[in-house]
């Protein structure tokens, strides 16, 4: 079930949109998040941005 303050969240959201530049911004963002996710699934993690290995402690 869905909280009441969420109905009260999206019926402001749609009397009151918000600008369209926040849109395109936040649409932008989840872009590169995908063009990023999308290259490191087609050629992998890069050996330089790993860890060497779990430090061992005395």
């Amino acid at each position: 079930m869905m909280n009441p303050i969420w109905l009260i969240r999206m019926s402001r959201l749609a009397r009151h949109p918000p600008p369209l530049w926040k849109v395109k911004l936040v649409l932008g963002v989840i872009v590169l998040c995908l063009v990023l996710f999308g290259i490191e699934q087609v050629w992998g993690w890069p050996d330089w941005l790993s860890v060497n290995g779990k430090a061992k402690l005395r």
